[in-house]
């Protein structure tokens, strides 16, 4: 009898298994979608899945639909194919600018409560039409997708953009002393490329730093531990001095000094050391007073256009640096929750201060 027992209850667990079931060839496994605003206002989202059948001539599979929330276009994805649509795998959140003007955090926020997102997914702008560029073959690249998360994780262990995450966009969102940045891509004729970094107030895309600023913005943003830039000091006998600085490594520190009018003064010092791989000027880099005196010239050029890039987002109110956490923690809880960052942010002084030191310039004459 106890073993007739056994049998029925072996019997129905196997049965019960068979609902759990997921084959492989059956999943549509979601690696990058993107989000945009339609004509209507509605929510045009498409979906790229990697087609793992050797014989199929397509590399990927495009689901596109509009729907009012990211749920429902789930769920209308469904009706399309015949594979179990799921977002284990999703690596890649791309928003168009329309959209990121609208504001993102609503869509932010629905893909953080789903546990099947990881928080480590990346979230970028396109520069046009998010689906547009997704949808597009590109010679030389069988996924789109897969060619826009290789260029992304490149780009960004350069550290010439940031890398961000839904963890990081969200935690920068919700927190009210600094606001949300993202990598920011455009389509082209036959490439994608960096356009450079989407600033946000809040959850509204701002403005955008160029990628040629990207360096820059990096160091006054926090420690840098690998970078390169290339700069332009200006002319000597009617040739350009170009000096190509690499394997970049910087310490910032912020501080925070009290005043009448503005409230508050900001210092951010930035200590920099790195090597002078190319240098077109005339000063001669084994002489150690000529060697201080190009490391001036780099602090210099380097004050004059991160202090211009702070004065730019200061005029579009985006607290990208995260200075109102600094000023937050001068602060007491009471001082902080009366105070209107907002407006107060733009008119406060800030201050970039680079100090650079070269220590190593190769073989020079």
């Amino acid at each position: 009898m106890r073993k007739l027992s056994a049998v029925i209850v072996l019997m129905f667990l196997l049965s019960g298994c068979k609902s759990d079931e997921r084959i492989l060839e059956r999943l549509g496994m979601v690696q990058t979608s993107s989000y945009d605003l339609s004509e209507d206002q509605r929510l045009k989202v498409t979906s790229s899945i990697p087609v793992v059948n050797p014989e199929s001539e397509s590399r990927r599979e495009l689901l596109l639909v509009e729907a009012d929330s990211i749920k429902e276009a789930r769920l209308l994805f469904s009706r399309k194919t015949e594979l179990f649509v799921v977002s284990g795998q999703l690596r890649n959140v791309l928003f168009g600018l329309n959209l990121t003007k609208a504001g993102l955090g609503d869509y932010v926020d629905t893909l953080m409560r789903d546990p099947s997102v990881a928080l480590g997914v990346r979230v970028s702008v396109v520069d046009g039409d998010a689906g547009t560029l997704l949808s597009k073959n590109y010679k030389q690249h069988a996924d789109t997708g897969q060619y826009v998360d290789h260029l992304l994780e490149k780009e960004g262990g350069s550290n010439s953009i940031p890398q961000i995450t839904l963890y990081e966009f969200s935690r920068d969102y919700n927190d009210d002393g600094i606001d949300p940045i993202a990598p920011i891509i455009k389509e082209t004729e036959d490439h994608v490329a960096i356009e450079g970094i989407a600033c946000f107030e809040k959850d509204r895309y701002r403005m955008k730093i160029p990628a040629a600023d990207g360096m820059i913005f990096a160091l006054l943003r926090g420690g840098l531990k690998q970078g390169e830039v290339a700069l332009n000091l200006g002319e000597d006998g009617g040739r350009k001095r170009i000096v190509m600085f690499s394997s970049l490594v910087s310490q910032r520190k912020l501080k925070v000094i009290r005043s009448e009018n503005p409230p508050f003064r900001v210092k951010i010092n930035v200590q920099i050391q790195g090597s002078v791989l190319e240098y077109t000027g005339s000063l001669r880099l084994q002489n150690k007073a000529e060697r201080q005196e190009l490391e001036h010239e780099i602090s210099a050029k380097l004050s004059s256009e991160g202090n211009q890039i702070i004065r730019n987002l200061q005029q579009h109110h985006v607290d990208s640096l995260g200075i109102g956490q600094y000023v937050r923690n001068s602060l007491s809880h009471r001082a902080w929750k009366g105070t209107d960052w907002s407006k107060v942010y733009p008119s406060i002084e800030i201050e970039f201060h680079p100090k650079v030191i070269i220590k190593d310039y190769g073989k020079y004459n």
